[in-house]
């Protein structure tokens, strides 16, 4: 394994709506897995930007965040370091059905469905940030200035 020497920069977003969250299935590193709404920060571009962005592209599903839960420092089984920004979010609008490359769909599932996928999540962060955004603390979005 050769580890990374720059951190990724990435958004992840816990979208939840009457007891069920936003996930999606997607395919990553030739497996089948699943994961919330997540990826790379984009040059010129907010984590909050980010955020919103990445839900529409892996969900079609338009956002508006809520609260900000905290930042993720995570090496990757690739190698990578991650730096995660976490949101939470209320979903507005199912807007569209086209998805980025290599995801299946978007999914609603209690936080029971999503444990119960075990293995087939794509890392532990899955759980660990619905838990964290489920009991907080949660941080004005306010918190993270950009310039």
């Amino acid at each position: 394994m050769t580890i990374t020497e720059m951190p990724h920069a990435t958004v992840a977003c816990v979208v939840e709506d009457a007891g069920k969250y936003l996930i999606v299935e997607e395919e990553a590193h030739g497996e089948v897995v699943f994961n919330q709404p997540a990826g790379h920060i984009e040059p010129g571009e907010t984590a909050q930007q980010a955020a919103v962005r990445e839900v529409l592209e892996e969900t079609g599903w338009q956002v508006t965040l809520d609260k900000f839960v905290g930042v993720y420092h995570y090496l990757g089984v690739n190698g990578v370091t991650y730096i995660r920004f976490l949101f939470t979010a209320k979903a507005e609008k199912k807007v569209s059905d086209a998805y980025d490359t290599g995801i299946i769909g978007p999914h609603w599932l209690t936080f029971d469905e999503v444990q119960a996928l075990g293995p087939k999540l794509r890392s532990h962060l899955v759980s660990q940030c619905i838990e964290d955004a489920r009991q907080g603390p949660h941080y004005p979005l306010e918190l993270i200035k950009d310039f």
